[in-house]
């Protein structure tokens, strides 16, 4: 069973490890790179992790018992209170189709229903097929936006949104 927990200074260095993992086995899944991120200092990692535990940000890593095998983030839009926006959506390629990025994104949801917002926004490149049906299984739609990925102006970013009820 996966179970969540949320990122916070305690594990800060197991968030280190998988996000830098993340970041080295799928390069175009994220806006940063592995080259920028493995030289963050430790402080610099716990800085993130508070950051990403205060008010208006959520983060996970998914856990399979000691194992960590995934990790996500959301914040709140600061133009838009009513919309969070999915960040560094990730799962271990040995555990991918076996429920853990629908357990990362449940928690998201859960955390933006308590806080009554209106969708879930995020961004993925053409290139993460895998990804983008992932999020259209989900409900996610794409909004029609794109934009430039930063890291290869040959590949473009499409914004997908996930309308929440109440």
């Amino acid at each position: 069973m996966i179970g969540l927990e949320r990122i916070t200074h305690g594990n800060t260095l197991v968030f280190k490890m998988i996000r830098l993992r993340a970041l080295q086995n799928d390069p175009t899944a994220f806006g940063s790179t592995y080259a920028k991120e493995s030289q963050l200092s430790d402080a610099e990692w716990l800085e993130r992790s508070l950051r990403w535990s205060s008010e208006g940000f959520i983060a996970y890593l998914a856990f399979d018992k000691e194992n960590v095998c995934g990790l996500v983030a959301c914040y709140i839009d600061e133009q838009d209170c009513q919309q969070a926006h999915v960040i560094s959506m990730w799962v271990d390629p040995g555990y991918r189709r076996a429920g853990v990025g629908t357990t990362l994104i449940g928690g998201l949801k859960a955390w933006a229903f308590d806080r009554h917002l209106r969708e879930l926004v995020l961004m993925v490149t053409h290139v993460n097929t895998g990804a983008i049906s992932f999020y259209e299984r989900l409900g996610f739609r794409k909004s029609g936006k794109t934009e430039p990925y930063p890291n290869d102006q040959a590949i473009t970013e499409y914004e997908m949104l996930l309308p929440l009820s109440s």
